[in-house]
């Protein structure tokens, strides 16, 4: 038993010396056009995911970013002073909703006024100041929604001098109906590019398992195992994925930097920790995709018989 078993390796690694001599010269250089072909359109259908996790993840961000800019302004007593404005400055800020918080004097709400309609508001009410003092402040996304500022605002309006709570009412509400419609979007998009993906990849890898399906063959005539068989493919195919994965991140990170040149500002709402998972997600990819799409293209020609290989 031992003795077959030993022949059967010898004539396995016997066939692949003679199929590697035969067909070097002849098959060398469009063996390595095809590569490199493989390699470019994996690395093209990579980069496609990539802006799918990098969109996702981002618009996270975005939605984020966006709600926490959304401003809530506590009108206060004409009588209050600057000192009793501070304290509730302080007291609001330990809250655990407040993202930002800013005091807004009366003179300072003055001056703002006076120059924005250029004339002294004050001229008209006999050199009396018509602006009482204000705070404005941002709460962080989880409470930028009308549910949640209800309560914040009858809180508020507990504070000794409080007169009233405003904020935009309608914009909270389009923005929150909005930026759920645009996530759905994102999620359905991600599904459908994710499907696609893998389909072009699975045809990549299967034309150039293709060219070798009678090399597959006449191992399995040797008495080849099909783990054997597929091993150098599957491995063959991973080493694509990862080149083309890294040209896809070189091509995202690119055209990150020249986002970035054209709109500095945009670091607000991509860090570091996006592009991170964003490039780990693309070499994940590339390694799983091809390795599962290699598997299934080569059972498929280790299932055929020799009449049926001329005939696909």
């Amino acid at each position: 038993m031992i003795v077959f078993v030993l022949l059967q390796q010898i004539c396995v690694i016997i066939a692949k010396s003679v199929m590697k001599k035969k067909h070097v010269k002849s098959t060398g250089r469009s063996g390595r056009l095809q590569m490199v072909t493989l390699c470019i359109s994996t690395a093209m259908v990579l980069i496609l995911l990539g802006l799918v996790v990098f969109s996702t993840l981002t618009g996270r961000n975005l939605s984020a970013y966006v709600k926490e800019n959304l401003a809530v302004t506590i009108m206060l007593d004409q009588d209050m002073n600057d000192n009793e404005a501070q304290t509730i400055c302080r007291s609001v800020a330990q809250r655990p909703y407040i993202k930002s918080i800013k005091f807004i004097s009366k003179e300072s709400a003055l001056r703002d006024a006076a120059k924005e309609m250029g004339a002294d508001p004050a001229s008209f009410t006999d050199g009396v100041n018509p602006f009482s003092s204000s705070i404005e402040l941002t709460l962080k996304s989880d409470y930028a929604n009308n549910d949640s500022l209800q309560w914040i605002s009858a809180e508020l309006k507990k504070y000794h001098k409080v007169s009233e709570i405003t904020y935009q009412k309608d914009l909270i509400d389009a923005v929150n109906r909005n930026l759920t419609k645009i996530g759905v979007a994102l999620l359905v998009i991600a599904a459908l590019l994710t499907f696609v993906s893998f389909s072009l990849i699975n045809n990549t890898v299967r034309l150039g398992i293709y060219a070798r399906r009678f090399s597959i063959h006449t191992m399995k005539l040797v008495g080849a195992s099909w783990t054997f068989i597929r091993r150098p493919f599957v491995w063959q195919a991973v080493g694509i994925g990862l080149i083309a994965a890294l040209l896809a991140c070189l091509v995202l990170a690119g055209g990150m930097y020249a986002l970035y040149r054209y709109e500095p500002e945009i670091v607000t709402i991509v860090t570091w920790r996006e592009m991170a998972i964003t490039g780990g997600s693309v070499f994940l990819f590339g390694i799983i995709i091809t390795a599962i799409c290699a598997n299934i293209s080569v059972n498929r020609y280790l299932k055929m018989k020799a009449g049926e290989l001329y005939k696909i």
